[in-house]
């Protein structure tokens, strides 16, 4: 058992605000509790949703955390009650509830992985938020399967990123729209067939020359209501619109119900934050099962775009708002 101090640092959310109101402190060492490990972490995700905590607009659920940060790697100090199937030591890698802006984290034992074989910790802290977002909602709520036509909004977001990767690797075809042809490029190294420039192309008759006139079977969506006529109007008959974020706004004015009716398409919509810790168990276990060994084997690693120093979280988010990263950003702790 190693010996582990009493206080440690985190990065809190003074207040709503710009990414200056992120500020260091010194807290009491959390201790786990039944079912969950004590992580020392390594690295921790930065990713969107900790953007909006910031700014006050996805707050923590009571009882939970404020400290953002849902996604870390790092060795096992010590273990919860009850919490099986690691042993201190572990290099694992996992999906928080919050708290990954930290020296260390408690998280549930069935949300933590162990590291894929040969990952460094840089790149496995960019994994579980963003895998568990696309597995849950591209493969499990959206049915996908090898042969199927996919449009991603936002290819080279993390989110954007582990979507054309996992495509490629599960045999689906795969399109993205994308800023400008860098990130164009990018895209297409990732796994899209080809990028639509969303600055100068209409995504719409770029998807259905594509497709020769079908459509896609599926769209992940990253951007809610701005897109959300011009997305049904690129989905072939049958097709799933899956809907994981509103950064072009989140209420639509009005709409028509004829095409959702014409084309039987489904539209579904998630957040993980508000999943249960049963139902993120299930998807550790699939990602263990079908994309692990993937990882394991150099495929699908995340593309890191920066690595900063944990005192350097709100350069971090800077960065995230500027929207001039392709792939993930990461906090070195």
């Amino acid at each position: 058992m190693p010996s582990l101090p009493t206080l440690m640092t985190e990065i809190a959310i003074t207040q709503p605000g710009g990414p200056d109101v992120l500020q260091a402190r010194q807290v009491p060492l959390p201790q786990p509790g039944p079912g969950q490990l004590l992580v020392k972490v390594e690295a921790a995700g930065v990713n969107r949703p900790d953007v909006l905590q910031r700014r006050g607009l996805y707050p923590m659920p009571p009882g939970v955390t404020p400290t953002p940060g849902l996604e870390i790697a790092g060795e096992v100090v010590a273990l919860g009650e009850g919490a099986q199937g690691f042993s201190v030591g572990n290099p694992v890698c996992g999906l928080t509830d919050g708290g990954g802006y930290a020296e260390y984290v408690v998280l549930p034992a069935s949300q933590a992985l162990l590291r894929p074989r040969g990952m460094d910790a840089i790149h496995a802290a960019a994994i579980p938020e963003t895998f568990f977002t696309v597995w849950a909602n591209l493969f499990m709520m959206g049915r996908a399967k090898a042969g199927e036509t996919l449009l991603v909004h936002g290819g080279t977001s993390g989110i954007g990123s582990t979507a054309l990767m996992l495509a490629k690797e599960m045999g689906l075809h795969a399109v993205s729209t994308d800023g400008g042809p860098e990130k164009g490029t990018a895209a297409v190294q990732l796994g899209a067939e080809f990028s639509i420039d969303y600055r100068t192309q209409a995504f719409v008759p770029e998807v259905m020359r594509w497709t020769s006139g079908r459509g896609v079977n599926l769209i992940l969506d990253i951007m809610g209501a701005g897109y959300f006529e011009q997305n049904l109007g690129a989905l072939a008959k049958d097709g799933r619109l899956l809907l994981i974020g509103f950064m072009a706004g989140d209420t639509v004015d009005k709409f028509s119900l004829l095409p959702i009716m014409l084309k039987r398409l489904t539209v579904t919509g998630s957040t993980m934050r508000g999943r249960s810790t049963e139902e993120k168990a299930a998807i550790a276990r699939e990602l263990h099962a079908l994309v692990w060994p993937a990882l394991s084997a150099g495929r699908c690693v995340p593309h890191v775009h920066q690595v900063f120093d944990l005192d350097q979280a709100a350069e971090a988010h800077r960065l995230m708002e500027s929207r001039g990263h392709i792939g993930k950003i990461v906090l070195k702790v």
